[in-house]
């Protein structure tokens, strides 16, 4: 994925992974901003439930206004995977905190 450029989104590096996504830092190139995208793991793309809970967590924290809950610019579709594009916020990680 990295230095694909999937609709406006350059994608520029891999930011981390979990059971429910791959996150990674891109830029916006329309408004010139660094995004966050998170994108379904492909082994959960063919599962109805999975695709569900993605969207049902871009809508819950899209509607949420607090410092520690990223903003949520839009939820998409690029070749059969969904991703969600988020603020992307610079700094250290959880793992590195702990």
């Amino acid at each position: 994925m990295i230095g694909q450029t999937i609709s406006h989104y350059k994608i520029s590096e891999k930011l981390g992974e979990g059971g429910m996504g791959v996150v990674y830092k891109a830029r916006d190139i329309t408004l010139d901003s660094a995004v966050a995208m998170k994108f379904l793991p492909l082994s959960l793309v063919k599962n109805e439930t999975d695709r569900v809970r993605l969207l049902q967590e871009a809508r819950a924290a899209s509607q949420l206004n607090h410092p520690n809950v990223c903003v949520v610019h839009e939820i998409a579709e690029y070749q059969n995977q969904q991703f969600i594009v988020m603020e992307y916020v610079a700094g250290e990680t959880l793992g590195s905190k702990i």
